[in-house]
């Protein structure tokens, strides 16, 4: 059987996994789905060991099925996650994920204080709820002998790879996107560390995203169906992952992704900083820069609005596809009807914990197709003004390379294109971030020299279709005025609180 590596992801939902042959040809996936636990309104945990089980699980089933090791195993994973250990490697606690809200006081009273711009500039992350910044902070005021108890804070990403090598190690990519590393000298950030009371020797050692160490515990490696010796290669965050994957590395390329949540990334040799919109940049290696902006409300507000207000059970790609066959039925702009998608809050570019969803422009006309069709283009509406205050700031886009659960969805992809006014080109349908994870190994053993080798010939494309320019610039402008008019009366003490 033909020589192949391993992309893994560590999702929001799943650990999902690919084996690439040296080509770049998918040869084989595996996925093994987690549960997210909410114990309280604003809080979203999940379980370390769980998701440890479903990387052995993602890992073996593909070495069973290939019947071989693979020459490499190379990891990617959400950010943002907090999971305090003890002394043994232990969790203390749940990890709290990036959609976690508990912190939303704390990341206030940073960005407002006199460290807040100079913290989000020496960071390159937004001073927000889902940054381990504001998470630790929150953890030492509202869990005191948790934080006493801790040994180190750490990651997803760096509790599996304790598990597998007895080593506290991060990435740089994972690693920017914390709100405690100084994104320029890559070292753990001081100020950034006092903010929330920890000492750098209680954080992994940083390393860069091509760093490597071998399979060398022979129970482990037989369990996974591994030779000795395997290299494994930490890799980066599933955001600049997915640029790689989505074969957006390059100037005038955006990567946009639409999974349980979305974002707009561009890869940028120096940081696109800029306080008021709170830019991301993460480092995809030592030498370059993701930047861009993240919505906490992507594909799950869709399954929010089928659940919850028609009664209908989401569960698989199908599932969606099949009710998003009903946006033909209504025009380019659901004839009036507009909807804010802030379900769960908002990242960028509002950076508000306390904005939350709105119909507005109801009319007796309005049928059920509207209502979803209106979802959509909220939904692309706010990846849209993420990425117009980009270019706002001089950014040039040439084109937009999407990724995600979504993007089978052709009638989707289309309003994507008409609202950017940009070429959407659909590279690969598999999760862009695992691939991208591959495409890393394969550059790092040596295979490929650069990534573009391995673009495919057959890219599916999505123009703007010049008729409907105008309606959705009208859209977009109606839009951004709705949202500026009612942002002050989303305050709790203006919403009922149940």
């Amino acid at each position: 059987m033909e020589p192949y590596v391993i992309g893994i992801d560590l999702g929001t939902g799943s650990a999902k996994a690919i084996a690439m042959d040296h080509a770049g040809k998918i040869v084989d996936t595996a996925q093994v789905p987690y549960p997210t636990l909410q114990p309280r309104q604003g809080y979203q945990e999940q379980a370390p060991e769980l998701i440890w089980q479903a990387f052995l699980k993602c890992i073996t089933r593909i070495t069973t099925s290939r019947k071989t090791s693979p020459d490499a195993v190379s990891l990617s994973s959400a950010m943002h996650s907090v999971i305090p250990v003890d002394e043994g490697g232990n969790p203390l606690m749940n990890m709290i994920i990036w959609a976690d809200n508990r912190s939303a006081t704390n990341a206030r009273l940073i960005h407002d204080s006199p460290s807040g711009k100079r913290i989000y500039e020496q960071t390159g992350t937004p001073i927000h709820a889902m940054t381990p910044l504001c998470k630790i902070q929150w953890l030492k005021e509202h869990e005191p002998a948790v934080f006493t108890r801790t040994k180190r804070f750490i990651s997803i990403k760096e509790f599996i790879w304790f598990k597998l090598f007895q080593q506290y190690e991060v990435d740089y990519s994972i690693a920017s996107a914390t709100g405690l590393m100084d994104i320029g000298n890559l070292t753990w950030f001081d100020e950034a560390l006092r903010i929330c009371g920890i000492r750098s020797d209680q954080l992994s050692t940083l390393v860069n995203t091509n760093h490597t160490r071998t399979c060398n515990v022979s129970s482990l490696c037989a369990q996974l169906g591994l030779a000795d010796g395997t290299p494994f290669f930490i890799g980066g965050s599933d955001g600049c992952l997915a640029n790689v994957g989505s074969f957006a590395t390059e100037e005038g390329y955006m990567a946009l992704t639409i999974g349980t949540s979305g974002a707009v990334r561009v890869a940028k040799k120096e940081p696109m900083r800029n306080f008021k919109a709170m830019t991301f940049n993460y480092r995809l290696d030592e030498s370059s820069y993701i930047c861009g902006g993240p919505t906490n409300n992507g594909g799950v507000i869709l399954k929010w609005y089928a659940e919850s207000m028609l009664g209908k059970k989401l569960e698989t790609a199908h599932d969606y596809l099949a009710l998003l066959k009903s946006i033909p039925e209504s025009s380019a702009g659901a004839e009036g009807l507009i909807f804010l998608p802030y379900i769960l809050g908002e990242r960028a570019p509002i950076w508000s914990s306390d904005a939350c969803g709105v119909f507005f422009g109801m009319r007796g006309h309005h049928r059920q197709a509207h209502f979803i069709r209106a979802v959509i283009e909220g939904i692309s509406m706010a990846l849209y003004d993420i990425a117009h205050g980009m270019i706002e700031t001089g950014l040039y886009i040439k084109q937009i390379h999407v990724s995600g659960g979504f993007v089978q969805a052709e009638e989707w992809l289309q309003i994507l294109a008409n609202i950017f006014g940009k070429k959407i080109c659909l590279i690969n349908t598999a999760d862009a971030s695992a691939i991208g994870a591959a495409y890393l190994a394969l550059k790092n053993l040596g295979v490929i020299k650069d990534y573009q080798q391995l673009k495919p010939t057959e890219i599916k494309e999505f123009l703007p279709q010049e008729k409907f320019e105008k309606t959705y610039q009208q859209l977009f402008s109606r839009y951004r005025n709705l949202y500026e008019k009612v942002a002050d009366l989303m305050t709790p003490e203006n919403i009922y609180q149940p």
